[in-house]
């Protein structure tokens, strides 16, 4: 386990003062308080629970989480409202920044961290390319052969490169080491500070006294190594902040309260329980409530992720988020903003982000280890020459140097790299985009897929089932044509002759659309407004048409199945896997779907809470879950599975959500992407285990002084071409 370690970010302004915040706590019904609030400067589990731990430790406190993903941390306590500021004071004095919750101050925060990380690898990677060069000139020949002026400028053209790429791209390791060790508190960019700088410093006094050996090349090449993890952590918090945030903005805005007859636009955030909001047609429904006035429709897709708007009139519910399509109308707020069902997602998913942390890549774990071990080695064989061996400190160090340079990382650190840019571009050519480094890792540890039904396992748009009679489909594609719901696109799109042309063409939100043909009343709608009421009932979606006294016809509807979904599921299971379908559908299209493509397993009728709670079972039964989902109430799930997908039509914040996005119409990338990913594991095991061997090997005759650090910087980069040349064979792999 990791020390805590703080921010390395630039100079983006110390945290406010500790007073103040008792200005941010908020009052719960029970008397207590709660406080969010941002610390910057966590990078790992050890972080969190050092932060919790303290905070725990204090009094009246009842409870206290921090989300690695979002950087957040939420406190609860009983007693005073200015405990806040003890709190937070607790926080800073581990040596982290806290600050109240900004969402645009936290973007360019973010922006300014993503920069300076960037450029300070931008400049280790240049400074470490122009060394190598320099240094393979300095092992390939003796004094004798390149002269000692030569030898003198080399050495002086590497210092005069790697001491300002050291403190330049040091800076990440070198603030933060500082900025603990002020607090009395140690992480580990102490440690790799050291290290980095006693190098520089070493191979500088080295150069002023005409020594033949330096290592500015191992100092840059540790930075910009370490730089690379850094980087790849950033950016894996960055993307579970986004997606939270985008989220959150939903939450925010104005809302029309009606109040004394008069309408007063208040802050979402302001209102309160029993007020009474007008919400006109095409706005989203601010809180959750209660219709009081109007009937209208209301698209629940954000909540549900069924295409199919729904009929709400007087004592209907209505949902944060969702959006009124038809007509005016009043609700009365039954849950302030941040105790909303859309509230719950983006808690739900912020608890998701933090369960996902326990996700470690390898390569992160190998760099670790990489520095203590290797250094501890490089430090014994000095030590054990110069004392036990009999020779003099400078074929001491020559042996300790050769340790270095022949158990260089880069094996190591190419081992999963290469492998995920191989993996990623033959994917991307597939119509595949990964989004995160590790997902290709959880995926081949899966077990379990959750397929969410519609616009995963279905195309996502109900399409018009069956033959009709060509004046009545005519009739009824005019009509439709006037409208906007769903299924009378579908039924207008099926129909590509020319239209009737219709007078007083009205439309009656909730119930359907009405005009007049030849003189005669025309509707199309519900079963309940124009249809036969006494007809049977079954799975599909349907319109009515009815002409005056005739009888009435029903349009049939079905969301169908992508071509490829049956032949997809098949390949799952033959793959060992579980398939498993979760839909915010009625039970009978669920029933006929699930029977369609094969499916046995599947909950129909769920909420986003509920899908979560499917999930949550299946982890705690030892699963590892892929969720394939596309609706914002798939968001929690595809930020809580071990690993997620959602197809290019999903909602930005399902595809914020999820580790891996795949384009077009068919299901398929599906299992291709599983079977690139149980490949890809197996070729950064292989990799792993080749650079495992070549230090096994080449160690001890490192550490025996058998190779001269020209045969080792050789066989460093020979380590590296064999792990190159194993990953290339995924693009032989079909």
């Amino acid at each position: 386990m990791e020390p805590a370690t703080v921010s390395d970010q630039p100079d983006l302004g110390e945290s406010l003062s500790t007073e103040g915040f008792d200005h941010l706590a908020r009052r719960e019904k029970d008397g207590s308080y709660s406080l969010s609030v941002m610390v910057r400067g966590v990078h790992c589990a050890a972080c969190i629970q050092k932060i919790e731990g303290a905070l725990r430790r204090e009094d009246h406190i009842r409870d206290a989480r921090l989300n690695y993903s979002t950087g957040r941390l939420s406190m609860h306590w009983d007693g005073k409202a200015q405990e806040a500021n003890d709190y937070v004071r607790t926080v800073e004095s581990l040596g982290f920044g806290v600050v109240p919750y900004d969402a645009a101050e936290e973007e360019s925060t973010s922006q300014q961290e993503e920069r300076f990380l960037l450029l300070c690898l931008g400049v280790a990677g240049f400074a470490m390319g122009n060394i190598m060069l320099l240094s393979v000139g300095l092992w390939s020949a003796s004094s004798e052969i390149m002269g000692l002026a030569t030898r003198e400028l080399f050495h002086w053209v590497s210092a005069i490169i790697a001491l300002p790429t050291i403190l330049f791209s040091g800076r990440p390791f070198f603030r933060s080491a500082v900025k603990v060790l002020a607090k009395g508190q140690t992480n580990m960019d102490v440690p790799i500070s050291i290290g980095i700088i006693l190098t520089g410093a070493m191979s500088l006094f080295g150069t002023i006294n005409h020594s033949e050996y330096v290592y500015f090349d191992s100092a840059v090449m540790l930075i910009f190594f370490l730089l690379i993890g850094r980087y790849f952590d950033f950016r894996a918090r960055k993307h579970a902040r986004s997606t939270a945030t985008g989220l959150l903005s939903a939450l925010s805005g104005f809302a029309h309260v009606l109040k004394d007859s008069k309408i007063q636009r208040l802050p979402v955030r302001d209102l309160e329980e029993d007020m009474t909001v007008r919400v006109m047609a095409g706005e989203k429904c601010p809180v959750d409530g209660i219709v009081t006035e109007g009937r209208s429709e209301i698209d629940t897709s954000l909540i549900t992720g069924e295409t199919l708007p729904q009929v709400i009139e007087n004592g209907s519910h209505v949902y944060a988020g969702t959006m009124n399509i038809a007509a005016p109308i009043q609700i009365k707020v039954m849950k302030r903003a941040e105790d909303t069902l859309l509230a719950d997602i983006i808690r739900l998913m912020e608890q998701a982000g933090q369960g996902q942390a326990q996700y470690v890549r390898i390569a992160d774990r190998a760099a670790r280890l990489y520095t203590p071990v290797v250094h501890s080695l490089a430090a014994l064989a000095f030590i054990g020459w110069l004392v036990f061996g009999g020779i003099v400190w400078q074929e001491a160090l020559m042996i300790a140097i050769t340790v270095l340079i022949i158990t260089c990382p880069c094996a190591l650190g190419l081992a999963v790299p290469v492998v995920q840019v191989l993996a990623t571009g033959k994917l991307m050519k597939n119509n595949v985009l990964v989004k995160s480094g590790d997902a290709l890792e959880r995926l081949a540890g899966i077990d379990t897929v959750l397929l969410d039904k519609t616009g995963t396992l279905t195309a996502g748009h109900p399409a018009l089932q069956g033959d009709y009679d060509g004046n009545s489909l005519r009739l009824a594609a005019s009509l439709a044509a006037h409208s906007t719901h769903p299924l009378s696109k579908a039924l207008a799109g099926s129909y590509d002759g020319a239209l009737y042309e219709l007078s007083d063409v009205r439309d009656h939100p909730g119930r359907g659309m009405e005009a007049v043909y030849k003189g005669k009343a025309v509707r199309l709608g519900s079963r309940t407004w124009c249809g036969d009421e006494t007809a049977p009932q079954d799975e599909w979606m349907e319109l009515w048409l009815s002409v005056a006294d005739d009888k009435p016809v029903r349009f049939t509807f079905s969301d169908t199945l992508r071509a490829d979904t049956a032949a997809v599921v098949d390949e799952l299971k033959n793959g060992g896997l579980t398939p498993v379908m979760v839909t915010g559908d009625r039970q009978s299209a669920a029933s006929s779907v699930a029977q369609a493509c094969g499916i046995k397993q599947y909950h129909a009728q769920q909420t986003p809470p509920d899908k979560y709670k499917i999930l949550e079972g299946l982890k705690t039964a030892g699963h590892k879950v892929l969720m394939v989902g596309d609706g914002l109430n798939d968001a929690p799930v595809l930020a809580g599975a071990d690993v997620s997908m959602a197809p290019g039509s999903a909602i930005d914040m399902a595809q914020n959500a999820a580790d891996i996005i795949f384009m077009g119409d068919q299901l398929s990338p599906v299992a291709l992407t599983y079977k690139t990913a149980c490949f890809t594991q197996k070729l950064v095991k292989q990799n792993f285990a080749l650079a495992v061997v070549y230090n096994i090997i080449a160690i001890p005759i490192a550490l025996a002084g058998l190779v001269t650090p020209m045969i080792a910087a050789l066989a460093m980069s020979g380590s590296s071409l064999l792990v190159i040349a194993n990953s290339f064979r995924l693009r032989l792999k079909t």
